[in-house]
């Protein structure tokens, strides 16, 4: 029971990650970004091609899996997303999720359709146990490790968004653009840097689940319902909303697949559905303001 549970939380702190970025520009930004998946899918490959290729250390890894994605996405930002700000949220749709086809077809034509395979250090590949019988609890080094990485992300987030002075211009763009840069908000530029660092977050996750998730080119199609949910469960006022709902949703699934497998996703989707019929706008919303 405790083990299934450690494992729900890890998996949950590594949808949150993947989430997260999704959740920002979906709830402060106002821009619906399918292709959200693809930045994971990216910061997932970066990984494996630099461990297989160049032999670079997996630690060393997460950070350049998060720098290339959030480059990647400030230059599509400036160049793609931001004239579709404006736009009804059907064109940002059909837009996004156009470019995760191409990402998917990219990621087949250069890499393959083959699963690729992360090569842990020794040290995150072993597993320690706590207890005996049904109490017995047992942690996966990894796990431990996504689990301690994705708190303390989560830490810095807060802090970012809360009680910092770019914080408090995001908001301010946020309620009223014309009002924040009639104040002096770069509005263009902390949107843009709000945009790269949720690509960036995407691709620590996809780089920190290859390992767990599995990475193919499919990886954007087959996870996004997932971080689409955690969005919708949790809200988008604030990244509490998310967090709770990944961690609700991915011990739900451990526990689910664990206990009654041959249902399989069945009990996410049910809890999704008690919890959005409850409260439809999300466990957490934000009051007022206009995009």
């Amino acid at each position: 029971m405790l083990t299934i549970l450690f494992d729900g939380i890890a998996y949950g702190m590594l949808l949150f990650i993947l989430a997260v970025g999704l959740a920002v520009t979906m709830g402060l930004m106002n821009f619906i970004n399918l292709a959200h998946g693809a930045f994971a899918m990216a910061g997932g490959y970066i990984t494996v091609l630099l461990m297989q290729k160049m032999g670079v250390p997996f630690l060393l890894c997460l950070p350049l899996a998060f720098i290339g994605p959030a480059l990647l996405g400030g230059v599509l930002e400036r160049t793609l997303y931001r004239p579709l700000y404006h736009k009804p949220h059907l064109d940002q749709v059909l837009f996004s999720i156009g470019l995760t086809f191409m990402a998917v077809a990219c990621a087949d034509f250069f890499v393959g359709s083959s699963q690729q395979i992360v090569q842990l250090p020794e040290w995150l590949k072993g597993r320690t146990e706590l207890g005996e019988g049904s109490f017995m609890l047992g942690m996966g080094h990894y796990r431990l490790f996504i689990i301690a990485l994705c708190a303390a992300l989560t830490v810095a987030l807060q802090y970012i968004l809360t009680r910092t002075r770019f914080g408090s211009r995001l908001r301010a763009a946020v309620d009223d653009q014309r009002v924040a840069a009639g104040l002096g908000i770069n509005v263009n530029a902390v949107f843009l840097g709000t945009f790269a660092v949720g690509s960036g977050l995407a691709g620590l996750g996809g780089a920190l689940g290859a390992e767990v998730l599995g990475l193919d080119p499919g990886f954007p199609l087959k996870y996004m319902i997932y971080f689409l949910i955690v969005v919708a469960v949790g809200g988008t006022s604030s990244i509490t909303g998310p967090l709770l709902a990944a961690l609700l949703l991915g011990i739900a699934d451990v526990a689910g697949k664990y206990y009654i497998p041959k249902l399989g996703g069945f009990i996410v989707y049910s809890l999704m559905i008690v919890i959005l019929v409850w409260r439809p706008q999300g466990l957490f919303t934000r009051q007022g303001g206009k995009a």
